[in-house]
C-alpha cells in the first residue's frame, strides 16, 4: 500500500491537449510558421511550456529573443483559452475521492507554471489539492528530482510508500530519480511502450485499476 501519491498534471489528471495545441498553433498562425497535429504536441508536451514553443517553432526562429516573444505570445493565448475544451479524465474524480476517503495524502508535480498549475487545479478539483507544485525560477523540471523532493518534504513523505503517476517517460524518470516507484497511465498523451521502456513498475489503463494498486 501508498501512502502518498504524486501525480503529473497534463495527459495524467487533465486532458489538456486541444488547449494546448490550439494555443500554439495560434501562435504558428500569427508568425506564418507551420501549424502541427494533435498528435504531434502529444510528443512536444511534458519538458515545460519553454520547451513546449521551442519545439512548436521553426529551427530558423529559435533564436532568445524570438523564443522569448513567443512565449509571451503562448502564454498569453494559452492563459485566456486553457479552459476552453480541457477536462478531468473520465473517473479521475472518483479515484480522488476514494484516496481522500482513505486517508492517502496527495499532491501534483507538474512543469506547468506554478501560478497556471494551481489556477487550473483549483478550477477543476476546487478544494481537493491541498499540495500543487509547478515550475518555479530556480528549480529544475522534471525529470530532474528537486521539485519531487520538495513535495514530498512538504508532505510529511517518504520513498518507500509514495508512488508516483504519469503519462510520460519524464515522470518515470522523475520518480526514479526521486528513488520513487512509478505508475504509467495508458489513458495520456504518450503510449505502452514509451512507458514500459522507462521502467514504469505499474501500468493502468484505468483509474479503478490505479486505485487497487495504491490500496493493496
Amino acid at each position: 500500500m501508498y501512502h502518498t501519491v504524486l501525480f503529473d498534471l497534463d495527459g495524467t489528471l487533465l486532458n489538456t491537449i486541444q488547449d494546448l495545441a490550439d494555443a500554439a498553433n495560434w501562435v504558428c498562425a500569427q508568425n506564418g510558421w507551420p501549424q502541427h497535429t494533435l498528435e504531434e504536441y502529444k510528443r512536444f508536451v511534458g519538458n515545460g511550456i519553454p520547451k513546449l514553443c521551442e519545439r512548436f517553432t521553426p529551427p530558423q526562429a529559435r533564436g532568445p529573443q524570438q523564443l522569448a516573444h513567443t512565449l509571451v505570445a503562448f502564454e498569453a493565448r494559452y492563459g485566456l483559452h486553457k479552459q476552453d475544451a480541457t477536462a478531468p479524465y473520465p473517473g479521475i474524480s472518483d479515484l480522488l475521492n476514494h484516496l481522500s476517503s482513505a486517508g492517502i495524502c496527495f499532491g501534483v508535480l507538474t512543469n506547468k507554471e506554478h501560478r497556471l498549475a494551481q489556477a487550473v487545479m483549483e478550477y477543476y478539483f476546487p478544494g481537493v489539492f491541498s499540495f500543487v507544485q509547478g515550475a518555479v525560477p530556480g528549480v529544475p523540471p522534471k525529470p530532474d528530482p528537486a521539485g519531487a523532493k520538495a513535495l514530498m518534504a512538504r508532505m510529511g513523505a517518504v520513498p518507500q510508500t509514495t508512488l508516483f503517476v504519469g503519462d510520460s517517460d519524464v515522470d518515470v524518470f522523475t520518480a526514479h530519480n526521486a528513488g520513487l516507484a512509478a505508475c504509467g497511465v495508458l489513458w495520456g498523451f504518450r503510449g505502452k511502450a514509451e512507458l514500459q521502456n522507462a521502467g514504469a513498475e505499474h501500468l493502468v489503463a484505468s483509474p479503478p485499476e490505479l486505485l487497487d494498486i495504491i490500496l493493496t
